[in-house]
Order: structure tokens, then C-alpha cells, then sequence
């Protein structure tokens, strides 16, 4: 009898001991990635101090002070490095194809994973690349398969950016379709209405602004032409008239010699009206491009106070390798003329996340999807140029060395998740 009960007695005894070890085991592994010792700032939650992140399961785990190492499944060495949410591009056209249009489908616009997550973007926002006849052959086709979110900006013209002609079409331009496909079909990923390229006056943007408010949700306008009225159509009027507070003046930095008014004058002054017309909920924003963004107008309108509410890149094939560069190139510029860290990260974070209504996004807080972006904030003498051809110096040059997207790391510039070639064998 003794002979029987004994292994069966055992038995017992090792499976109540691995009961208790299990746990335990579990318990010591709770963190899958814990991020350590880096420079937290997550504007929403008023966080710029060295502190730790716990990414667990694809979201924020913790953030906090001397976090448990034992905790965590890895941990990566982020001392005297920036730990940011991901950064959300808010203009941008990734709508890629191999067509000669302008940005719907077309060779001009690019992929979006080829440019964001080197430079810390988790995000990419396409403004208004398609339209609501387009959207889905955009989404089946770009947004589907990139494993960077993208959200995106509807044309209220029905086929999208194909040429600057169709941009003219007023007919072609349908509020109740636009806002139909956003909020019956698409409202994950349709985050507003775009008015662009228009030559004439304010009709356009009074369709867009139609839309808007059926579907509630933004407008961004791009405003002016490369055939405009003489004079250019009045921004005062756009923004006390025509635009709602929460929408969007995008190239806000821009000098023309024609087709659109500036928000500087010759003389390097902000006009009066602007000041007013962001403090009545106008949102200014960069969309630097390969045409947009000047130093004369962007340094003395933000050594004046006005700052952009969001910084974005009007990212596509005549800016990637221009003036733009990339996003973390494009805040390091910023700061190069004024802004400090802290608000360049606040305008390409929390900021465009508000402004597309996307409170979920562009933050650090406990139970977020784990967007994060790590910078190294280099040290030195870096030149910094627009698309008029001219630069500025500054002497800090943000670079991005990890990003992670939905807790995954998908950028390591230096390896730092690695272990030496030899150690691996």
C-alpha cells in the first residue's frame, strides 16, 4: 500500500509546489519592456522629470519612479535620453501609388512607414490625399498595410488630390457624401474634412466647413492657389468668417509672392488679426512641405508669441529630401527659432491629438496603447534650412533612437535592445 500511495503523494506535492512557484514566476515578469531612467515628458499628464515606462501587453503598464527591473521581461538603458509619446504627424500624404497625380494614388506621395518611425512618428495623418469616391481603394491600399497608424483627412472634392484642376470642381464637391463616408463608414479613421488648392473664393471652404459640421469633426484649409485673385483672398476673413474655432490654417509659416496672404508683414510683424483669430480657437499649423515654411515668416511670428499650435511635415517626395527632412528634424528647426523642447513635444504630441479629436492618442498614461518615441537631444552647432533655400543655426538636434508602436519595437538606431554578435552565439 505504501508502495502505491507514495508517488501518487508526490505527485501532489509537486504540483501544489509549482502552484505556488508559478505565480510567483509570473508575478516577477509582469513588465514585458521597461524602460529605464529616461526623461519622461508627457505633456497631458504634466510629466517632464526622469521617471521609468512599463509597456505590458501593447499598452502603458506604469509610469513611475525606480520602477522594478525584476518586474520586467527587458529592460533598456534610456539614461540621459528623451522618453515622448509618439509623435502624430498632422498633415502629411501617404496616399502612395505609381500615378502621375498630384497625391491621390500617386508616385508623390509616399509610404508611410518609410518615414515615421525613424523619426519617432507613431502616427501619420494624410490631409486630404483622397476623397470620399477614393478613401477606400486609400485605405485597401496604404492605411491597411502600413503598420503605422494612419488617419486621415477627407478632400471634400470627391476623387481627391488627382490635380490641382479637380481641386476647381465646385460640382464634384459633395458636403453630405464627404460626412457620410465619415461618420457611417469610417469614423476610426476619418478625423476631418480638407479644403485645398482653391483658386477661387470661399466656396470651397464654405462646402468644406458644410461638411464639417455634418459630421463634426475639423476642417484643415489649405489656402490660396497658383492662380489666385488678385489680391489674394482675405485670411482675416477666412478666420473670423469662414473658419469654426478647431479648424485648421495649415502652412501658416508660408511666403508667397502671390496667391496667399501672409500672417507677417513686410515690415516682420504679426498682424494684429491673427493674434485674435488664434485666440479664438483657429488652429495654426506648420505643414512645412516643400513649399510652405519660411524663416521670415516663422521666426519673427514665434518671437512675437505666436507659436503653432501643431507641428507637421506636409511629408511627400518635393519635402523629404528638402527643407523637411523628417519630423525630427522638422522640431529641432523649431527650436532652433524659438520654442523649447518641452513645447515642440507638446505641439507634435497631445496638442494634434486634441485637435483631431483623438483624446485616446498622443500620450503616456496608464492604459494608452504604447506609442513611444526615445530621443537623444544631440549637442553641437546643426544648420537648419526652409524651402525659400535659407537657414538658421541651432545648437540642439533632436534624434531618434527607439520607437515603439503598440508596445512593439519597431525603430532601434543604435541597437540598444540587442546584445553583441557574440554574445548571441
Amino acid at each position: 500500500m505504501h508502495s502505491i500511495v507514495e508517488p501518487i503523494v508526490k505527485r501532489i506535492g509537486l504540483v501544489l509546489l509549482l502552484s505556488l512557484l508559478v505565480p510567483a514566476v509570473s508575478m516577477a515578469q509582469s513588465i514585458d519592456t521597461l524602460l529605464k531612467g529616461g526623461h519622461v515628458m508627457d505633456p497631458k499628464n504634466g510629466i517632464s522629470e526622469v521617471m521609468d515606462v512599463a509597456i505590458t501587453d501593447g499598452v502603458i503598464h506604469q509610469v513611475a519612479k525606480n520602477i522594478d527591473e525584476s518586474e520586467a521581461g527587458q529592460v533598456l538603458d534610456v539614461r540621459g535620453l528623451y522618453v515622448t509619446p509618439g509623435l502624430i504627424d498632422l498633415h502629411t500624404h501617404v496616399y502612395f501609388g505609381t500615378t502621375d497625380n498630384l497625391q491621390a494614388n500617386s508616385h508623390v506621395s509616399l509610404p508611410a512607414d518609410a518615414f515615421s518611425f525613424r523619426a519617432g512618428v507613431t502616427t501619420m495623418v494624410d490631409a486630404g490625399s483622397s476623397g470620399w469616391k477614393s478613401f477606400e481603394h486609400f485605405k485597401e491600399t496604404a492605411i491597411d498595410r502600413a503598420q503605422t497608424r494612419i488617419l486621415a483627412f477627407l478632400h471634400i472634392g470627391s476623387v481627391g488630390m488627382v490635380s490641382r484642376y479637380e481641386a476647381q470642381n465646385v460640382d464634384d464637391m459633395n458636403p453630405v457624401m464627404t460626412a457620410y463616408m465619415i461618420t457611417r463608414m469610417y469614423p476610426e479613421i476619418i478625423v476631418g474634412v480638407k479644403s485645398p488648392h482653391y483658386w477661387g473664393d470661399f466656396t470651397q471652404v464654405e462646402m468644406a466647413v458644410e461638411a464639417g459640421n455634418l459630421a463634426n469633426v475639423p476642417v484643415m484649409v489649405d489656402f490660396g492657389g497658383t492662380i489666385p485673385p488678385n489680391p489674394p483672398n482675405s485670411i482675416e476673413s477666412l478666420f473670423m468668417d469662414y473658419l469654426r474655432p478647431g479648424d485648421i490654417f495649415t502652412h501658416a509659416y508660408s511666403y508667397q509672392t502671390r496667391g496667399r496672404e501672409t500672417i507677417v508683414d513686410e515690415d516682420f510683424m504679426v498682424k494684429p488679426f491673427v493674434f485674435d483669430a488664434q485666440e479664438r480657437g483657429i488652429i495654426f499649423d506648420v505643414g512645412h512641405g516643400g513649399g510652405a515654411l519660411s524663416f521670415r515668416q516663422a521666426q519673427p511670428a514665434i518671437e512675437q508669441g505666436l507659436l503653432p499650435n501643431t507641428i507637421s511635415s506636409d511629408l511627400h517626395i518635393y519635402s523629404m529630401n528638402s527643407g523637411m527632412k523628417d519630423m525630427s528634424n522638422l522640431l529641432s528647426k523649431f527650436m532652433a527659432i524659438g520654442m523649447t523642447l518641452d513645447e515642440v513635444i507638446a505641439a507634435s504630441t497631445w496638442q494634434p491629438a486634441n485637435v483631431i479629436q483623438r483624446p485616446d492618442l498622443g500620450h503616456l498614461s496608464v492604459g494608452a496603447e504604447a506609442d513611444i518615441a526615445v530621443f537623444n537631444l544631440r549637442e553641437g552647432s546643426f544648420g537648419f534650412t526652409d524651402v525659400r533655400r535659407t537657414k538658421v543655426y541651432g545648437d540642439h538636434k533632436l534624434e531618434a533612437e527607439l520607437t515603439f508602436r503598440a508596445g512593439r519595437l519597431v525603430w532601434d538606431l543604435n541597437g540598444r535592445s540587442m546584445p553583441l554578435w557574440e554574445d548571441a552565439l
